[in-house]
């Protein structure tokens, strides 16, 4: 996560009470954007204001760095911490999903494997919306495995790190492509806006949605 999304151990903060480590906040640098890396208390320390110590101390180090903008997701049933986001000025963006398409075992398509700079490219011209932290161009830039495949009118950048594929960006009538990813594994996407076109192809093949967030942005 740190390598791949950034985080900056500098930037980031851990909360002490009475010698004890209680809590810890990361945060992600990327020129005026920073991203909420986690951030975690421990059980005992929870609903005392150490969350929200740690909130402010990330916004303080962000100011002091000339961030403008700090990005993050929230679980949409995490009511608790929306509200303190809420509490410090945060806003939502717009919701995105996790979603988890089974393993099919056969497929066939017209895709071509390509370089993951040649499918990035592609994408670029293709997708309609910003991408989350976890899968912008500088994340997927920050992977030494990713790999590509296109057709005339889609491309979609992934990883196989295990079994499974991890797809990391995904562009234009991508469904072909989708099927032939499942025939190497289950196939999972994090954080897909709910109204990318993708949401749609991903409903079609029966995927389901593990993790619904909001994604919230406070602006300094």
């Amino acid at each position: 996560m740190t390598e791949a999304f950034d985080l900056d151990a500098d930037a980031s903060r851990i909360a002490f009470r009475d010698g004890d480590a209680v809590g810890l906040g990361n945060l992600g640098v990327r020129s005026e954007d920073a991203w909420i890396g986690g951030v975690g208390v421990v059980t005992e320390a929870r609903r005392s204001g150490v969350g929200e110590a740690l909130m402010r101390a990330l916004h303080e180090e962000a100011r002091e760095r000339g961030i403008r903008r700090v990005w993050l997701e929230v679980i949409v049933e995490n009511t608790i911490a929306f509200g303190l986001y809420d509490k410090l000025g945060y806003r939502t963006v717009r919701d995105v999903e996790v979603w988890s398409l089974p393993a099919t075992g056969d497929g066939e398509s017209a895709a071509r494997e390509v370089s993951a700079a040649e499918a990035q490219e592609k994408v670029r011209e293709l997708r309609s919306s910003r991408e989350p932290w976890q899968r912008a161009d500088r994340t997927v830039e920050n992977y030494g495995d990713a790999r590509g495949l296109v057709t005339d009118d889609a491309a979609v950048l992934y990883r196989q790190p295990g079994g499974n594929v991890q797809l990391l960006q995904i562009a234009g009538q991508a469904e072909p492509l989708l099927r032939t990813l499942s025939t190497l594994g289950a196939v999972s996407i994090l954080n897909l806006p709910d109204d990318d076109p993708a949401a749609s192809i991903f409903r079609s093949l029966a995927a389901t949605v593990v993790v619904r967030q909001h994604e919230m942005l406070l602006e300094l």
